[in-house]
C-alpha cells in the first residue's frame, strides 16, 4: 500500500502567526482607518469563511469601518509591514509550532506536503528559517492556483502529482475544512486553546466532519497512531 500523504496548511498549523500575519492585519487596518480592531474580530471574519487572503481581509475590515482603499494600496502597505527591510518585518515574529523531531519522525512513516495561501516567497522564508531539512513535496502556494481556499484546487493539484497516495489535510480555518471536504480529503482541524473563538471553530470543524480536532500539530502523532 502506498504511503499516506499528510498535507499541512502553514499559518496556525506549522507556524504561530499571531504576531506576524494577524498583527499585520491589525496594523494595516489601523493605518488606513485610525481604528484599532481586535484579534477576536479577525477570528470572527475567518470563522465566517471566505477570508483566507489576509490582504483582502484587511481591505474588507477597513471598508466595514467606513474607509474604502484600493486593493493594491492595501497590499503594498501590508507587505511593507510584514516583510520590512529584511531585519524588522513582522514575519520575524513567527514561531514554529512543531516540537523537536516531530516532522523527522512523521517523515519516516508518511510523505509530507504543504498547501498554503501564502505567496511562495513568504512560505520559503519561513520554511528555510525553521525547517530547512524537512522535505515538503509538493509545496503548493497562492501563486500555484487560480482559485484559493475554500476551493479545492490546491489539494487537487497535489492529488494530480500523487495520484496513488491516500491524503490528509491539516488546517486551522473553516476554509481549510471546506477545501478538504470539496476535494474529498479527510480533514484534521487545529484549534488552539488560545483561539479567541475556539468554541465556534470547534463547532464549524465538526459540522464539516473533521476526522479529528487537535489543540496543536504536536498531537498529530498520537491521533495517527490510535486511529
Amino acid at each position: 500500500m502506498a504511503r499516506e500523504l499528510i498535507v499541512f496548511d502553514m499559518d496556525g498549523v506549522l507556524v504561530d502567526v499571531t504576531e506576524s500575519y494577524r498583527e499585520t492585519i491589525l496594523r494595516t487596518v489601523e493605518h488606513f482607518t485610525g481604528k484599532r480592531v481586535t484579534r477576536d474580530m479577525i477570528q470572527a471574519y475567518k470563522n465566517a469563511g471566505g477570508w483566507n487572503n489576509d490582504w483582502a481581509l484587511s481591505q474588507r475590515m477597513a471598508a466595514d469601518l467606513g474607509v474604502n482603499i484600493e486593493y493594491q494600496t492595501v497590499v503594498d502597505h501590508f507587505q511593507k509591514l510584514f516583510l520590512g527591510n529584511g531585519s524588522d518585518g513582522m514575519i520575524l515574529r513567527e514561531k514554529w509550532i512543531g516540537g523537536e523531531g516531530l516532522f523527522e519522525r512523521l517523515s519516516r512513516r508518511f510523505d509530507l506536503a504543504i498547501y498554503t495561501g501564502r505567496p511562495r516567497y513568504e512560505a520559503g522564508l519561513t520554511l528555510n528559517r525553521f525547517a530547512p531539512d524537512i522535505v515538503f513535496d509538493p509545496c503548493i502556494t497562492a501563486g500555484d492556483v487560480v482559485h484559493g481556499k475554500p476551493h479545492p484546487e490546491g489539494l487537487e493539484r497535489i492529488r494530480e502529482r500523487r495520484p496513488a497516495q491516500p491524503m490528509w489535510y491539516a488546517g486551522d480555518t473553516v476554509d481549510d475544512a471546506r477545501c478538504a471536504r470539496a476535494a474529498q480529503v479527510p480533514f484534521i482541524g487545529v484549534a488552539g486553546q488560545a483561539n479567541p473563538a475556539r468554541a465556534e471553530l470547534l463547532a464549524l470543524f465538526h459540522a464539516e466532519n473533521a476526522a479529528a480536532v487537535l489543540d496543536d500539530i504536536n498531537q498529530l502523532e498520537a491521533f495517527l497512531a490510535n486511529r
